[in-house]
């Protein structure tokens, strides 16, 4: 080896430089490399000492050399503090490169569950006729037939005009059912439909998508109002409620379902209590259960479950119901476009007698001088624009049962009326009032709930008195001068008990509402007014 190969200087650098050409495989002193004073590579290495550099192969001492001194210790300092330099940029990386890594798995992880739950909701809503039992055997659905919901307005035979007559218990049903079964009577008699199918068919049921194809095809956006969904009940059959329930859970998407209220209104049945708190448990977290201490009725029962709402949207549905594919969205989108709006799903039927889910066709409420509520066909143009059968339809009245207004507006027009009793007419009322004082009523086609039809039997008598009570509130507070429309089908009532209406009177100069000659010149044409008894 040549003496030009082994010279030293006093500059850091230019040591290295010098190391380098000595041509043997080694490591040095690298002050991007080491961190030591001593290092190895192969069969050379090299040592240092306070002033001198040792270089060796194996065991034998090739050479060593004098450095001035300071040398050694400012190669050590520039080499521990580039190494320290060095690995804060490496951990630095690591960790970058980590936090890439984990946000990436993160994504396709949420990714897969995303595809898991849709994947999973689409083996649950599988379209295909329903499992409907009857006495164990299966129906065949009918889907050619068309189906109106009943009206939830009571109807009851009279033998004239002016007095009511005892309620007749009729019982009508499907072919072939066998009314000798006593536990077939008894449910019945107690709950309106045939609670043996009801408990056949358990706690969830897959139903048929009754939706047009182009509802089917609609998109919603992802930021929608949240719903609070309000359930009131009384001695309620236990699987039809859960039914409700469980449909809610199953084909509601979470992130717009707030919450479900329950509003147990005094239920007497024991199925109602332990029972129901025990099944409840799998939802909890969504679902509040209020029980009143004092039977108050569905309108009341309706206003204290509003009071505890929290979401925007207050969603009222009967407790035998069950929903249907993307049900809750064309309601929300409809009410985040107009606050004022207020609207209802097409209500499907479900016979009281078979449990059959029947598609319903597209209709309106409506109702006569008799103040019963109906249904009316929506005529064939009204749905031939750009948005065919998915287009909202305007409606004069709703059933009541199932609707959904914004919370801030239900407490805005006065919710319901607190002054009428039980249920009946309330939904009238309400729909007077929307129109009336700046608001609109709407059915969504694209929203479909299905609701069993039931047959009230036990206090029918009692039940209509309620109502002709409630109607006469209604009458004498909105009807204006066409009261007498009313009173000409219904003279016996011209004299009857309404309670103090001064409240809702005054509700209705404060919103400032208008008359009802404008809500049938503008809204509801079709009710002429005649002396004919419609």
């Amino acid at each position: 080896m040549s003496g030009d190969d082994r010279t030293m200087t006093t500059d850091p650098n230019s040591a290295v430089k010098a190391g380098t050409l000595l041509g043997w495989r080694f490591a040095i002193i690298s002050p991007n490399i080491l961190g030591h004073s001593s290092v190895y590579a192969s069969d050379v290495g090299l040592e240092t000492e306070s002033s001198r550099v040792h270089f060796r192969k194996k065991d034998e001492l090739l050479w060593t050399r004098e450095v001035p001194e300071g040398f050694i210790t400012e190669i050590l300092k520039r080499t521990f503090k580039n190494a320290r330099f060095t690995m804060r940029n490496v951990i630095i990386q690591c960790l970058l490169c980590a936090s890439l890594t984990f946000g990436i798995w993160i994504a396709v992880f949420n990714i897969y569950l995303h595809y898991n739950h849709v994947k999973k909701q689409e083996k649950i809503q599988e379209k295909g006729n329903p499992l409907i039992w009857s006495l164990g055997e299966k129906l065949q659905s009918k889907p050619d037939s068309v189906h109106l919901p009943r009206a939830y307005n009571v109807r009851v035979e009279r033998a004239s005009e002016d007095e009511p007559a005892e309620p007749k218990l009729l019982l009508s049903s499907g072919e072939n059912f066998n009314y000798s079964i006593p536990e077939v009577i008894h449910g019945y008699s107690t709950y309106g439909f045939n609670s043996i199918i009801s408990k056949n068919l358990g706690h969830y049921r897959n139903v048929p998508d009754t939706r047009n194809v182009m509802c089917q095809k609609k998109m919603y956006p992802a930021k929608l109002p949240t719903a609070s969904i309000i359930i009131c009940f009384h001695n309620e059959e236990f699987n039809a409620l859960f039914r409700t329930l469980s449909s809610i859970m199953t084909l509601t998407q979470q992130y717009i379902l707030e919450e479900i209220i329950l509003v147990d209104d005094m239920s007497d049945f024991d199925d109602l209590k332990e029972k129901l708190d025990y099944h409840l448990e799998i939802f909890r977290g969504k679902i509040k259960l209020i029980r009143n201490k004092k039977r108050e009725g569905l309108i009341r029962a309706r206003m204290t479950g509003a009071s505890h709402a929290s979401g925007d949207v207050l969603v009222f549905l009967d407790s035998h119901c069950e929903v249907n594919k993307v049900w809750l969205e064309p309601l929300l989108n409809a009410i985040a476009k107009d606050p004022k709006m207020v609207v209802c799903p097409l209500i499907d039927v479900i016979d009281y007698m078979t449990l059959e889910y029947q598609p319903s066709p597209i209709v309106r409420g409506a109702f006569n001088w008799r103040l019963e509520f109906k249904w009316d066909h929506v005529l064939s143009y009204e749905i031939e624009g750009p948005e065919g059968p998915t287009t909202p339809i305007r409606s004069p009245a709703m059933a009541g049962g199932i609707f959904a207004i914004n919370r801030y507006y239900f407490n805005e027009i006065g919710q319901y009326d607190k002054g009428m009793n039980l249920w009946g007419g309330e939904n009238l009322e309400l729909s007077l009032r929307i129109w009336m004082c700046g608001g609109q009523l709407y059915v969504i086609p694209c929203s479909r709930v299905g609701h069993i039809n039931r047959q009230h039997v036990t206090n029918r008598f009692e039940i209509m008195k309620v109502v002709e009570y409630n109607n006469l509130r209604l009458v004498h507070t909105w009807l204006d001068e066409y009261k007498g429309q009313f009173f000409l089908r219904r003279p016996a009532l011209k004299s009857a008990a309404y309670g103090n209406i001064s409240e809702r009177v005054e509700l209705r100069k404060r919103l400032g509402c208008k008359s009802f000659q404008w809500y049938l010149d503008t809204i509801f044409p079709e009710l002429e007014a005649s002396k004919a008894i419609s």
